[in-house]
């Protein structure tokens, strides 16, 4: 690997640029646990696993955190007001690609008393205030912004609110001459559509911001109330996906719910099992109102330097490390 030095440089500028925005805001920046006992049970990420070895603890089961939530809410819900972090998360069991690493670089922001649709414009003055001369026009705000009916209406060619349910999806997927499976669950189907049909067509002339996902889709966003939709929405730069935002659940009944379930369906699936703590949700009784963004830096500073990998901007990625690993 020859790694360009004035990359290194500008993603160095970069970073504090970002720590700079927050901190003007009157963001507490945290360090929270990489290596952790427990984790969200979240069945659509698979984990790594490590352990401490201790003469006095003896031996703990412990995995690497796919990212900083669990704990930044903990904080929230003791009261830290507004909160951000930069750190280092793990996703095992997915491909090398010119947008993934399995381990990568992740922001992530927490403000109180707002929701999803308020955050985005925190996001875009973000992106504006990083914005460089080499960045494309494609990756610059103004943000687009297009909720997930209107993408399908228009991509898919049919309004995904009437045709919610599983049969529905697969009639869509069969006319569309997509292979699916009746017993496929309904999330399956749905991404199968998505992914297929929608998200290549997304436009990517300039940043765009994709809202009102299902809320069928489990996550910890919370529902927007008298609608199908989840208060929750992803930042797409130059097609590729960089942001993830919620307006944060905060009943602990369905928070509790959440994790009961993710459990049994990563129990069903997982090459790596985690057991989530149930001392977290008893733990967020005073959780605020609030909206909570995850950004992957690498991706981002890619999208501002007009490249098409984040292979430029980390140094030492895994696939380039792993031969010397494999013949040592």
């Amino acid at each position: 690997m020859n790694p360009s030095f004035k990359k290194i440089k500008t993603r160095a500028a970069l970073m504090t640029g970002i720590r700079q925005f927050f901190t003007e805001r009157h963001f507490l920046e945290v360090e929270t646990p990489l290596l952790s006992p427990h984790l969200i049970p979240e069945s659509s990420i698979e984990n790594f696993a490590s352990s401490l070895i201790s003469p006095y603890k003896g031996n703990t089961p412990l995995y690497l955190t796919p990212s900083p939530e669990i704990w930044m809410k903990q904080l929230l819900a003791q009261g830290s007001g507004d909160l951000f972090q930069i750190c280092k998360s793990f996703r095992n069991n997915e491909q090398f690609s010119p947008v993934h690493n399995p381990e990568f670089t992740m922001l992530e922001w927490y403000k109180t008393g707002i929701n999803a649709e308020q955050n985005i414009r925190i996001c875009e003055e973000l992106v504006s205030s990083l914005v460089l001369p080499e960045t494309p026009q494609s990756c610059r705000p103004p943000f687009r912004e297009m909720t997930m009916e209107e993408a399908f209406r228009e991509f898919a060619g049919f309004s995904l609110e009437e045709n919610m349910d599983s049969p529905s999806l697969f009639w869509q997927l069969e006319k569309a001459g997509i292979p699916a499976e009746k017993e496929e669950s309904w999330e399956v189907l749905f991404h199968k559509l998505f992914l297929t049909l929608v998200e290549p067509e997304l436009p990517s002339d300039r940043p765009l911001v994709l809202k009102d996902y299902p809320s069928r889709l489990a996550t910890l966003a919370a529902d927007k109330a008298g609608t199908p939709w989840s208060d929750r929405w992803e930042l797409y730069m130059d097609g590729t996906e960089i942001a993830n935002c919620y307006t944060e659940e905060t009943d602990l009944e369905k928070i509790r719910t959440y994790y009961d379930q993710e459990g049994r369906e990563k129990e069903k699936q997982a090459l790596v099992s985690v057991t989530a703590s149930s001392s977290w949700v008893e733990g967020m009784k005073n959780f605020p109102s609030c909206s909570g963004t995850a950004v992957g830096v690498d991706r981002l500073i890619a999208a501002l330097l007009g490249d098409k990998s984040i292979q430029g901007v980390i140094l030492f990625p895994l696939d380039a490390i792993l031969p010397e690993a494999k013949n040592s």
